[in-house]
């Protein structure tokens, strides 16, 4: 694989790391978070004007880069524990969308969701049931698809505007949009570490009609991007999560030294950046793998295992530092620790994922 990032990607993720600079402020982000909703509607209006949303999604409805540039997006998002769905409308919903639904699709909601006009989402998540292979059900009635079935943590669900939706039927899983607003649908919140929401669906016999459906593939390549899309954040977080917690090292002053001198804090920074750069290592090669289109089911498990141990100790590890403000709700460390810890546990924690790897290195 080749590390060095494209032109187009250093431009577009340097792009997306001034308007975050310049918007996501602490006092923004404490008026977003005491608010219903922890998203930012003017930032998602500015980064669709700018073009970030649509640079990387399929022309002629984007500018037509890809998986890989829309990650270099995510880290920078990450840095800034911004919020706005990035993930799951443009990295999961429209670029699924854009790839296999129809023109009506793209003319509905791709070229909307790349202008940031609408929020996509998908409702990967079910009681106790691996999302490759869901217990909701889809069956034909005449010219419809009738849904049946319970999705649980759908993100953004207080402002979405189209939810895809995994249900299998006799010849296996296929991904339905359905409307908030649509018949049978019952959403209620569920309440999620970072003062944000996530939505907890019950559908009784909504119907979509078949026209509608996506194609084949398109379950498997929503999980692939979701999966990859979180690691990326993830590498976003935990980067700016150790850079504070390295300059407080230097700066805190106990017993006449900084604390980055005394051993055991070196050490365990030294070892937050092995884990850092573990993560981010194996998310490019699970990015670039799936951007050009190779096998990769291993490399995303791996890298999603990285996501989430790192993650893990990455997080405790700059609280543990700061001491007592590490613990302290309204210092910006909080945010890193509580979406540290989101990501963690997006569809799965470290023990699903390594388990994946084992059984594709044990069948092989």
């Amino acid at each position: 694989m080749d590390f060095e990032p494209s032109e187009e990607h250093r431009e577009l993720a340097a792009l997306s790391a001034r308007i975050l600079t310049d918007r996501v402020t602490n006092q923004r982000l404490r008026e977003i978070e005491g608010g219903a909703e922890r998203f930012d509607p003017e930032l998602w209006q500015e980064l669709g004007k700018a073009d970030v949303l649509g640079a990387a999604l399929p022309a002629p409805e984007g500018g037509g880069l890809g998986l890989v540039e829309q990650c270099g997006v995510l880290v920078e998002i990450g840095r800034a524990v911004a919020p706005v769905p990035y993930l799951p409308s443009i990295t999961a919903g429209a670029s699924v969308l854009a790839e296999f639904g129809g023109t009506d699709h793209r003319r509905r909601w791709v070229a909307p969701a790349a202008r940031g006009e609408v929020v996509l989402t998908a409702a990967l998540a079910e009681p106790s049931a691996d999302p490759r292979a869901p217990i909701t059900r889809a069956e034909r009635a005449g010219s419809d698809w009738v849904l049946t079935g319970e999705k649980t943590n759908v993100p953004v669900i207080g402002v979405v505007d189209l939810l895809l939706v995994p249900a299998m039927t006799a010849r296996g899983p296929r991904v339905f949009p359905v409307e908030p607003r649509s018949p049978g649908l019952r959403i209620s919140r569920q309440e999620v570490v970072d003062s944000d929401s996530e939505g907890h669906l019950e559908l009784t016999g909504v119907k979509v009609p078949e026209a509608e459906v996506l194609g084949a593939g398109a379950l498997e390549e929503l999980l692939r991007r979701s999966a990859i899309g979180v690691c990326a954040h993830q590498v976003g977080v935990l980067s700016d999560a150790l850079r504070r917690t390295a300059e407080h090292a230097a700066e805190r002053v106990q017993f006449g030294r900084a604390i980055g001198s005394f051993q055991a804090v070196a050490q365990r920074l030294a070892d937050a950046f092995i884990d850092v750069q573990a993560a981010q290592l194996t998310m490019w090669q699970a990015a670039w793998s799936a951007g050009e289109g190779l096998p990769c089911d291993t490399e995303v498990a791996t890298a999603k295992f990285w996501a989430a141990e790192a993650g893990h100790r990455v997080a405790h590890t700059a609280v543990h530092v700061h001491g007592g403000v590490g613990l302290d709700l309204d210092h910006e460390l909080h945010r890193y620790f509580v979406a540290a810890k989101r990501n963690e546990f997006a569809l799965g924690g470290a023990t699903t994922w390594l388990r994946r790897v084992g059984a594709r290195l044990a069948a092989k």
